[in-house]
């Protein structure tokens, strides 16, 4: 089977149609290319044939894009020379693509060719925009769901098949930096608005609009094959143009640092592009794409980032027992957390109970909903009748007889054993065993909050990242009696709030906190040792790590890094090391406590902006006459962070090495351009990260000694991902 067909109507119209075979969107892959070609082939070679339309089989949808799935693979199926071979392949496809839009006119006057118009019945993303590109005209239904647009930045490359050379030529370099240097999707309306689309047109007339259009001898030739054509904006040496490229090389480097290399190629493309014909302009883009496919940063970003990432969504991990789909949930603690995850579940068109101690605060918590409607209402994201009917859903109260009919509960109170113990107490006493507990907790272990409730098996811990609006993970943790009921439950829970979930097993700090704490650690230790503040800083963020050490410190609050600490001595004992806690002590005991007090590791204004780095850190810890090379820092960062990944894996925490890369990028923006700690030690090579370990060590200390798992790869040259593949086990 194939997933373009042809039909030629009476009035010399032919549509063709894209159907992908047994999938709900329309990708693209190698085949498809061939047979579209074919296509076009036959379509312009057949004189009874007037024009073209491209259009979907997909009801409300045209294209989800290329299989990325393909595109992670196309260096190692690119042949001995994969330079080459990825070169000449992008080139036959962008001969298809450039096929289309010269649709056979005749080279030197434009005279000739067959108009060839795109019905869009929705959605068009990445080929699936950049197909309707090379048409003629777009035609898109107005179907208000429907998103527009080139997000392939988002996971590691860019529009790699003419969009980024097509949309600067159709709109000027700084219009087109939205949609492809950030990947703003659009919904019909508003491409049209942004020129991205011709016509948006009710959905029953979508074909009879792009018909009409092809038969009314329209003109077809793009702006830029016209002679005298000038780019919109101007170029780099137009005055105008001068000062757009250098603003976007500004931007460009000010947002990722240089870290992330699809950007900076994309820019390279556009600018080298823009001063040359188009012809031209597509071999440059097909070189710098080919640049960004050759980088491992490509394939490890769109491995965590889209195809680990769908599989732990789609319930890769999920135990087999029968759908466990969430009708009522019982939230317990109307705090900002809990406030959090009734909006989520509300959102999700999940009943809620919402119940606190006192009715003033299990009020306050169902306003956080209000007034997030309220926002999505004044940006014309939702509508007064969405706000009531989501509001509907929600039942603020103080009484635990509410929780009746509730098949999930999920308490999220003080981080107290015994408040929490007593919280499990009330509410099983309506709920009875059967129903799932689930408790919110970041540090508490699973299996001692268990101890509390009728039936361990039904009792599971689900860690909610704050704010629970904006954070796409959630931590599912299994305590060492938790049942598979249990995890299928709080898994299908979190897919119907629209997260990503990582299941762990319960240790300490679990997984995500036990990998960021060693980094704040270790950007306090360079602190207490002189190194510059601003060094260790930027040495994070050039690493494409969203905040340094010192700054998220100030944003989790230095008083809960107190604490936390001396919990930890407490049942560590002789094994906790203290060598980052003096300054942290210090600071609590000043009362910089960081951004919620307006002071600490940071100076703020009375509006709470950073202002820069406290001057009072060199007072007390002076800069050292000779500072460390940047390398050394980033390492010190990076391996503090991946060495614990590595433990996890080892100890058996983590039980899956793709939830161990998602979970990082997802939960703390563990340096994206890697693909996760997983992926960055294969990047790297485990032979180089056990020498680099090895030195580390002798420096600095045991924390960074080698972990035997570790130590075994590099001695045997494996790769994380050659090891554990995707039926990733612990070791």
């Amino acid at each position: 089977m194939t997933d373009f067909t042809m039909k030629t109507d009476a009035d010399g119209v032919a549509t063709i149609t894209w159907d992908t075979v047994g999938k709900s969107m329309n990708v693209m892959n190698q085949q498809g290319f061939v047979d579209l070609d074919a296509l076009i082939d036959q379509a312009l070679a057949d004189d009874a044939i007037k024009g073209v339309i491209i259009t979907s089989g997909k009801e409300g949808t045209f294209a989800g894009g290329m299989d990325l799935n393909i595109i992670a693979k196309m260096k190692e199926s690119a042949g001995d020379d994969p330079a080459r071979g990825l070169m000449e392949g992008l080139m036959a496809s962008h001969a298809i693509l450039r096929k289309i839009e010269r649709a056979g006119m005749e080279p030197k006057t434009n005279k000739g060719g067959k108009p060839i118009a795109c019905a869009m019945q929705g959605t068009g993303l990445g080929i699936g925009f950049e197909i309707p590109l090379a048409c003629h005209r777009i035609f898109v239904a107005d179907n208000p769901k429907a998103k527009i647009g080139l997000p392939e930045i988002m996971v590691g490359i860019f529009p790699g098949m003419g969009g980024t050379t097509r949309l600067v030529r159709k709109m000027g370099a700084m219009n087109a930096s939205p949609f492809l240097l950030e990947g703003k999707l659009s919904d019909p309306a508003k491409a049209k608005q942004a020129g991205l689309v011709d016509e948006v047109v009710p959905a029953d007339e979508l074909l009879s609009a792009a018909k009409a259009w092809v038969l009314s001898s329209p003109t077809i030739v793009k702006p830029w094959d016209e002679k005298g054509y000038k780019m919109p904006g101007g170029t780099p040496y137009h005055p105008a143009g001068f000062m757009t490229f250098v603003g976007a090389s500004a931007m460009v480097n000010g947002k990722t640092q240089g870290a992330f290399p699809a950007a900076k190629a994309l820019l390279s493309a556009v600018y080298e592009g823009s001063m040359v014909p188009f012809d031209t302009a597509i071999k440059i883009e097909a070189r710098w794409f080919t640049n960004v496919l050759l980088n491992p940063s490509s394939e490890a970003m769109i491995r965590s980032l889209f195809i680990n990432k769908e599989a732990l969504e789609k319930g890769a991990n999920r135990p087999a027992v029968i759908d466990q789909k969430v009708t009522q949930v019982g939230i317990i603690g109307a705090g900002m957390m809990g406030a959090g995850i009734a909006l989520v579940s509300a959102l999700a068109g999940i009943k809620v109970v919402l119940i606190d101690a006192k009715q003033d605060a299990a009020d306050k918590g169902k306003s956080y909903t209000a007034d997030y409607m309220d926002k999505g209402i004044s940006r014309k994201k939702a509508t007064v009748e969405k706000k009531e009917a989501v509001l509907g859903l929600i039942t603020a109260t103080t009484d635990y007889a509410a929780l009746k009919g509730c098949d999930l509960i999920v308490e999220a109170v003080f981080e107290d054993v015994g408040v929490k113990a007593d919280v499990t107490a009330k509410v099983q006493a309506v709920t009875g065993p059967d129903c799932i507990f689930a408790t919110n907790t970041s540090t508490l272990p699973i299996t001692e909050l268990a101890k509390a409730a009728m039936d361990a098996e039904k009792f599971i811990g689900i860690h909610f990242f704050s704010p629970v609006d904006k954070m796409l993970l959630v931590e599912i943790i299994k305590g060492k009696q938790t049942g598979d009921l249990a995890v299928a439950k709080a898994l299908d829970f979190v897919r119907q709030i629209k997260k990503t979930p990582i299941v762990v097993n319960d240790e300490r700090f679990f997984y995500a906190n036990r990998c960021i704490l060693p980094y704040v650690n270790e950007g306090v230790r360079m602190l207490q040792e002189g190194v510059a503040p601003a060094l260790i800083e930027n040495a994070a963020k050039l690493l494409g790590m969203p905040l340094g050490p010192l700054q998220l410190t100030d944003e989790t609050s230095i008083d809960l890094g107190v604490k936390i600490a001396k919990a930890t001595k407490i049942a560590m004992g002789d094994a906790y090391d203290d060598s980052a806690d003096e300054l942290i002590f210090w600071m609590a005991d000043e009362g910089r406590l960081g951004r919620k007090a307006n002071a600490g590791f940071y100076n703020y204004d009375e509006k709470g902006k950073r202002q820069g780095l406290w001057e009072g850190l060199s007072a007390r810890y002076p800069l050292a006459e000779e500072q460390p090379d940047l390398h050394l820092v980033q390492h010190r960062l990076m391996f503090s962070q991946v060495l614990e990944a590595v433990r996890a894996l080892e100890e058996g925490v983590l039980e899956d090495i793709r939830e161990g890369d998602v979970g990082a990028i997802l939960g703390w923006g563990f340096a994206p351009w890697s693909g996760g700690p997983f992926s960055w030690l294969d990047i790297i090579g485990t032979p180089y990260a056990a020498e680099r370990c090895d030195e580390l060590t002798e420096m600095y200390g045991p924390r960074f000694a080698t972990p035997a798992l570790l130590r075994e790869m590099s001695d045997k040259g494996q790769s994380l991902y050659g090891r554990f593949g995707q039926d990733a086990k612990a070791a």
